[in-house]
């Protein structure tokens, strides 16, 4: 069953997301939910609202501010037959427990030779756009991306959210769930009109590595994720009464990274922008355009890159503005690539 089922309810992106954990833990009792702030607040940012309530504090558990501590906690338990989910409050905390991380959950199957599985999934908000500086308002998708080990899913809309979970859940590798902030649909953040959108009730899953055209179109394809996916649609819809028609190509996840529907829809337009919330040097942004000239996919005009200068985020909202790829980046990233 896909996403695309026929669907009359409308969920935000923390409410998809808590539907999915909570199906699988009626479905599963090995599902567990660990982290700070995940018990009786709910997750800072929506993603474990009413679980306790539901499933009692033996399964979701409220840990101490010592991230080491409780993804190796999380690990250990996944590698005795438990199916943890593991909250990292800020992806931007990855780096006090990066050991437990890469070099742990993401090793112990390949290190085992294949004999011990680590059926966990990391779950952390990521993005900007809200003034929280520049300790709380990355991405760093490709960080994860760039070592083996672990899957990387990005949901950018709310059916996405909890098919993408109930995947990472049911899935016997290490997942890392990236959401973002903009797209939880919290009350207290700038109004995203698609935090918003149809979500059957049934449980279903979306699969880990299958892209999808968010928007068809013929002149230009915007390669995407996330937020920035929506900031696409956005810009793709103003841009069309001018006689341009912009695919986008929501990614969905980076590993495994869909190269094959890449290549199809660059194929298609000739023309190529990509659009990415991380920083630009060494990232996913290159690696898109990479894998069009291995494919040998001819381009009209040369590929743009709209991401994040290597800077660190701004915390004035108007500097921090100027560096995200906004709608105003992305609209002149297609106009110039149209020449």
């Amino acid at each position: 069953m896909t996403a695309t089922t026929e669907a009359t309810r409308r969920l935000t992106g923390s409410k998809a997301m808590v539907e999915a954990i909570a199906q699988e833990m009626e479905r599963d009792p090995n599902v567990i939910v660990l982290g700070e702030d995940v018990g009786t607040y709910g997750g800072i940012f929506g993603s474990t609202t009413g679980l306790l309530d539901t499933f009692g504090p033996d399964r979701v558990m409220d840990t101490p501010i010592s991230e080491t501590a409780f993804i190796g906690l999380g690990i250990g338990a996944a590698v005795e037959g438990l199916r943890p989910i593991v909250e990292l409050m800020f992806v931007d905390f990855f780096g006090v427990c990066m050991d437990q991380i890469y070099n742990h959950m993401a090793k112990i199957h390949f290190e085992s030779g294949g004999n011990v599985k680590v059926p966990m999934v990391l779950m952390t908000a990521v993005g900007g756009g809200y003034s929280d500086g520049a300790q709380h308002s990355q991405t760093l998708w490709g960080m994860f991306a760039h070592l083996p080990g672990m899957k990387v899913v990005v949901p950018s809309n709310p059916a996405d959210a909890k098919g993408l979970m109930t995947a990472a859940i049911r899935d016997d590798n290490p997942v890392i769930y990236l959401f973002h902030k903009g797209l939880q649909g919290l009350v207290w953040m700038a109004k995203q009109s698609r935090a918003m959108g149809n979500v059957p009730e049934e449980p279903y899953e979306v699969e880990i590595g299958k892209a999808a055209v968010a928007r068809e179109g013929a002149d230009v394809t915007i390669v995407t994720l996330s937020l920035s996916v929506q900031h696409a649609i956005e810009v793709a819809e103003e841009l069309a009464p001018e006689g341009i028609d912009v695919e986008v190509l929501d990614l969905r996840s980076l590993v495994p990274l869909d190269r094959d529907a890449v290549a199809a829809s660059v194929a298609k337009t000739g023309r190529l922008v990509v659009v990415d919330e991380d920083y630009q040097s060494f990232g996913l942004s290159g690696e898109i355009i990479a894998t069009v000239a291995e494919r040998g996919v001819a381009l009209k005009s040369a590929p743009i890159r709209v991401a994040v200068p290597d800077v660190p985020i701004p915390y004035a909202r108007e500097l921090e503005y100027a560096v995200l790829p906004r709608q105003d980046r992305i609209r002149d990233a297609v106009r110039k690539v149209m020449g």
